[in-house]
This record gives structure tokens, C-alpha cells and sequence, in this order.
């Protein structure tokens, strides 16, 4: 992969624009990929990754500026692709795309809701039009794995209510334990933990104590009687 698809963007010498796709990306990278980040930021700016500056365009390398000098992409058609999207947000749909099949390859991190909801609510992508899209998508993949219960219960929900994908919502099946061990463990256990307690005891000495009490009673009652 060059650095432009690491970073998730079309070749630009805009650097305010590679920033940004370097700072999201990196908001969700494993080690590996913050790595590869930073491999591909300095090759698309011939500078260390940002600390708060704006990089300086004049210290691009060459064969990046080859690359870059490249005609535009026709976003024309791109546009009607993708259900007439403007050429920002249709990149927009890209970018969360790429980073939600980076999260496919990470076990971890994909039983973790709140990466889910932090890479799809995060506005403008949150907006119905760019939702869809993005909806559409990641369907192929991302909805069967939904249903058949790749993954856990909280994130097939949130999918399923996030796209409108009803048949997900209404299954949330149990997530495959080959996949998830750990997440049916607390159901499993606590059967065994039930069997292995001892049966409840039953305090029944009150009970004794009041019928000796009222025998007595009775035995006074009756005494009283026969000595009159």
C-alpha cells in the first residue's frame, strides 16, 4: 500500500487535508498501524508527524510531487456512485469505510461499542445522506457478520439500530465463543457456581422453642384445672 491509502486520501498537496486524515486514523490505530501512520505522513510531506503546525509544502519530496501532480479524480462519476454525494462528503464515506475494515482485523478492538459509535457518529459522517452510504457499503460484510454472531451482542445492536438493519437488531445473537470466550463466560459460570453451594439450611429452632412454650402453657392450664 502507498501512503496515500494508509492515510485513506486521494494524492494532495494540501497538507491541512493529510494532517487531518493522519490524526484520524490515529485516533483508532494499533501499534502496527500508528507505525505505518507516521511512514506514510512523512512520505506524503517530507516532515515528522504533526505537533500542532501546519507542515510546510515546500519540503515534499519529489516522486511524491510526481504523484501528486497526477490529474484529479473524476468525481463526477464518483458522485453518482455514490448516491450523488458532493466530493467531500463522498470522501468522507471513504474514510470511514477504510477505518471500519481496519477494525474487521482487529479482534480487540472489535468487541469494543464505543470504537464503533466514535468511528461512525462522529460528525459529518453521523449525517443521514453520508450514513446510508456508508450503510450500504459496509452491508455485504459487515450486516452477515452482524447476524450470524460474529460479533458481541452491544455492537450488533448498535449496528443494527445505527443502519436501520432490523434484522439485526431483532437476532443479536450470542457472539461465537470461538471468537469471544469470554463474553458468554460470566452466563456459563454461574450455573456450576449455583450447584456447588450447599443446600440452604432451614432455621427451625423458633418453631421448637414456641411449641415447647405453648405445651407448657397447656400443661399449667390443665394442672390449675385438676387441683380444683
Amino acid at each position: 500500500m502507498n501512503c496515500w491509502e494508509i492515510l485513506g486520501i486521494e494524492p494532495t498537496q494540501d497538507q491541512d487535508r493529510i494532517r487531518q486524515a493522519y490524526e484520524g486514523q490515529m485516533k483508532f490505530a494499533s501499534e502496527q498501524e500508528a507505525k505505518d501512520l507516521e511512514r506514510a505522513f512523512r512520505e506524503a510531506t517530507g516532515e515528522m508527524p504533526p505537533a500542532g503546525n501546519t507542515q510546510s509544502s515546500e519540503h515534499k519530496p519529489a516522486e511524491v510531487q510526481t504523484e501528486s501532480s497526477a490529474p484529479s479524480p473524476d468525481y463526477g462519476n464518483q458522485e453518482n456512485a455514490e448516491g450523488a454525494l458532493s466530493a467531500n462528503d463522498a470522501q468522507i464515506v471513504r474514510e470511514v469505510v477504510i477505518q471500519v475494515k481496519a477494525l474487521l482485523n482487529d479482534d480487540s478492538r472489535l468487541q469494543d461499542a464505543g470504537i464503533w459509535k466514535a468511528i461512525l457518529c462522529e460528525p459529518p459522517a453521523d449525517q443521514l445522506p453520508l450514513r446510508r452510504e456508508i450503510a450500504r457499503q459496509l452491508e455485504p460484510q459487515v450486516r452477515p457478520m452482524a447476524e450470524n454472531g460474529s460479533f458481541p451482542q452491544p455492537v450488533a445492536r448498535f449496528l443494527g439500530d445505527w443502519f436501520d438493519w432490523f434484522s439485526v437488531s431483532e437476532a443479536a445473537q450470542e457472539p461465537d465463543p470461538k471468537r469471544f470466550p469470554e463474553a458468554g463466560a460470566s452466563d456459563e459460570s454461574q450455573p456450576e457456581e449455583a450447584e456447588d453451594q450447599p443446600p440452604q439450611i432451614v432455621n427451625f429452632w423458633p418453631a421448637v422453642i414456641g411449641w415447647v412454650i405453648g405445651l407448657a402453657i397447656l400443661a399449667t392450664i390443665f394442672g390449675g384445672m385438676g387441683n380444683g
